[in-house]
């Protein structure tokens, strides 16, 4: 995680230097040739303020997260991501670019919380519990409250994440609690 977020900075580094020329990699809605910005979006963000706002959670949730495995983490990422950029590109306001990580924050903390009752193990299920405990209240980002916040990425990226949990889950084999 201390990679990843550090490629983070690093691109935002590059985008300062470039005068912010890589904030056309952000997804402007339901423009066809845009869809192909899905990813990529969820590396960029519009100055370093935002990505320090992203990078703590980013580093404590895909670390919890990340202890499944990294290849189990490198798909939940994909797959959330793929839910906040689309989500992004379908309901976003017309004529807005929408990047950052984000989206998978918000995917991370809903992968968390659920992945315990999915998978039916405890140790997750505490994880879960204290996920909720710590970062609960970023459940206001997905209301569209704030000017300039993707609410929709928000929202978007934790039902990818909540949908991650049962397309990753471990199928028990006696269907007790483990």
């Amino acid at each position: 995680m201390l990679t990843w977020v550090g490629l983070l900075w690093l691109i935002e580094s590059v985008d300062a230097m470039t005068g912010h020329a890589l904030d056309t990699f952000g997804i402007v809605p339901r423009e066809a040739g845009e869809l192909r910005d899905i990813v990529p979006a969820a590396f960029i963000h519009f100055g370093f303020d935002h990505v320090a706002a992203n990078s703590l959670p980013l580093l404590v949730l895909g670390f919890l997260a990340a202890l499944r495995g990294t290849r189990r983490f490198l798909s939940v990422a994909f797959v959330v991501i793929l839910c906040s950029g689309l989500g992004v590109w379908l309901v976003a306001p017309p004529h807005t670019n929408t990047a950052g990580a984000s989206g998978l924050v918000f995917g991370l903390f809903g992968y968390l919380l659920v992945r315990g009752f999915v998978d039916r193990r405890l140790i997750d299920i505490a994880v879960g519990l204290v996920v909720a405990v710590l970062y609960g209240s970023i459940l206001w980002g997905v209301l569209p409250t704030a000017q300039g916040v993707s609410w929709q990425g928000h929202l978007f990226g934790l039902a990818g994440g909540v949908a991650a949990a049962f397309l990753f889950r471990d199928r028990p084999v006696d269907g007790l609690i483990r």
